[in-house]
């Protein structure tokens, strides 16, 4: 009797956290919509609103919570997403993605060599061109391998889609969802075991764009310690020759173009300013501080250089401490770039879902491994 009297207090409790959560949703979206100036954001949020208000109302009754998160899904991601791509409307990400795989098509490169205004510009590297290639809006084929990758990973969890973070570049458009998505796969790969698998998913999400390059070092360090230096090799090498493959010879045809469109202007180094701005603290030195932009990026090799120590110091042992050691990292990269925007929180919100989701089964060291490490 108390026993189930516990479960009904806890089944209870977690029905009033999850309707908050819907309401604080309904209210964000459209005031996000009232803020943003972009269209392809106000339909979002005025949408997305009405989906979290009936989900919000569904978890007010008696209503299985399982439906009420797929009211979420359906009203945040599939209604807007169909509707903007039927209406031709996006984010500049999308009409990136698709030139990107056209000029791959035509000149054999995914760059322009000298641009000048923003819309010529890919900060992307690229693997992203790859989408822009495929037929159909790009999203499709971005949101498809962000939810591909999660499902592989372990990660069945509509709330996740539905999370603001994540809803809104799924129906308007983001390279960072596939990015977050491969990572996920990668370090959960790496927890079960497979190091060429786990290197060669870590070696895709590293052609696509540089924020993915950190989770290498911390699936190895964690194969390393779970398995070995010999499956931390494998996955090094396949890692590495993955993302090289794809990055090198592009960079060695157009040094000059690469150099200014994957490196410079996402760092905020071009004379030709990111679209990128949230009031993040590297945005806020590149804009106000006299010689900002080297000050943060100074910040951010000081933090990158500490999380590569911390791998050394005390590696991660499971899946669980993996993501988050990466979760973390990316979060102060996000927070100290000089180009940065809240939307590329996408990455450490994903990663800390998987940190907080992890198997139970990856979440201690092999027995074997442990006493070979004694």
């Amino acid at each position: 009797m108390r026993k189930n009297l516990e479960e009904h207090a806890a089944a209870y409790a977690a029905r009033r956290v999850e309707r908050y959560a819907w309401t604080g949703c309904a209210v964000v979206a459209p005031g996000f919509a009232m803020a943003s100036g972009l269209g392809p954001h106000r339909v979002w949020g005025w949408v997305a609103g009405a989906g979290y208000a009936v989900a919000a109302l569904l978890t007010s009754g008696s209503v299985p919570l399982r439906a009420a998160r797929a009211v979420a899904v359906l009203g945040a991601v599939v209604v807007p997403l169909v509707g903007l791509v039927a209406a031709g409307l996006g984010q500049s990400e999308v009409t990136v993605v698709e030139r990107s795989g056209l000029l791959l098509l035509t000149s054999g490169s995914p760059y322009v060599t000298d641009p000048v205004a923003v819309a010529d510009f890919n900060p992307y590297l690229p693997g992203t061109a790859l989408f822009g290639v495929l037929p159909g809006d790009a999203r499709w084929w971005l949101g498809g391998a962000f939810v591909a990758s999660l499902a592989a990973a372990g990660l069945h969890r509509a709330r996740l889609l539905a999370c603001p973070l994540v809803a809104l570049p799924l129906a308007v458009g983001g390279i960072d969802l596939p990015v977050a998505g491969l990572m996920c796969l990668g370090l959960s790969l790496a927890g079960r075991g497979r190091p060429g698998r786990a290197g060669l998913t870590l070696g895709a999400a590293a052609a696509l764009k540089w924020t993915a390059w950190p989770a290498l070092p911390v699936a190895l360090a964690l194969i390393a310690v779970r398995r070995g230096g010999r499956p931390a090799v494998r996955c090094a090498a396949v890692g590495l020759s993955t993302a090289t493959a794809a990055v090198l010879p592009f960079a060695l045809a157009d040094p000059a173009g690469f150099y200014r469109n994957a490196v410079a202007f996402p760092l905020g180094l071009s004379a030709t300013a990111s679209p990128a701005a949230s009031p993040l603290p590297g945005w806020l030195l590149a804009e106000y501080v006299p010689g900002g932009t080297v000050i943060a990026v100074a910040f951010l090799s000081v933090g990158a250089l500490l999380i590569a120590l911390s791998l050394v110091v005390r590696p991660p042992s499971t899946v669980r401490a993996a993501a988050g050691r990466l979760a973390l990292g990316l979060g102060l990269a996000t927070a100290l770039m000089p180009a940065t925007r809240f939307g590329y929180l996408v990455c450490p919100l994903v990663l800390g879902a998987l940190a907080h989701r992890a198997p139970h089964h990856a979440t201690a060291v092999v027995p074997s491994v442990k006493k070979a490490l004694a």
